[in-house]
């Protein structure tokens, strides 16, 4: 049996998509050298859960529905550009989330608990932050650096659009010479 990487999201609306698209855009200008997630990856990671048994994928999937079931449907509100560690040093570039945080949190956390009792997977050890992600510097060196900080600032408030959440995801993440593809293997529907 082969391991497959396994993480769990929530998938985005086309319109969400559009606009982290945009904003890419308007970033490229600053002329860093980033690594920006295709649109086809976005998504918003609840829990990466790493090298899963392919025998072990039908009980993931039937935990997260469980955990899932539990919480009625949600939106979450895009807004706000930023940077992990912090802007003035971008390492990695993200849309953040202005509504809907308490109830991504309360998600994740059913969905966390769920899989740490019945299946014995880890705790995350840092904090949830939930945020679409959307680029990585490719070298904190970048002579660009400083004016893709700057672009970042100036775009704190970005409208980045609203998704409906009702519905969770679990993918399948696998290694290709184009990137990562990921496949859905289960679908978790919240509220019911």
């Amino acid at each position: 049996m082969r391991p497959i990487r396994t993480f769990i999201a929530v998938e985005l609306s086309g319109t969400v998509i559009a606009r982290a698209q945009e904003a890419i855009k308007l970033l490229k200008t600053s002329g860093a050298e980033v690594g920006w997630v295709d649109s086809a990856q976005m998504h918003l990671t609840l829990k990466f859960l790493g090298n899963v048994t392919e025998i072990e994928t039908p009980d993931v999937c039937r935990v997260v529905a469980e955990a899932a079931a539990g919480i009625e449907p949600f939106e979450i509100v895009f807004k706000g550009l930023g940077a992990f560690p912090r802007v003035s040093e971008p390492r990695t570039i993200w849309l953040g989330i202005d509504q809907g945080q308490k109830e991504l949190s309360v998600l994740h956390t059913a969905i966390e608990d769920a899989l740490k009792k019945e299946m014995g997977f880890g705790k995350e050890h840092r904090k949830f932050h939930p945020h679409l992600t959307l680029g990585r510097l490719r070298k904190e060196s970048d002579p660009a650096r400083d004016g893709l900080s700057r672009l970042i600032q100036e775009n704190a408030s970005f409208d980045g659009d609203l998704t409906v959440v009702d519905e969770v995801v679990t993918f399948a993440s696998f290694l290709g010479r184009q990137g990562p593809a990921h496949e859905p293997i289960g679908h978790a529907t919240l509220g019911e």
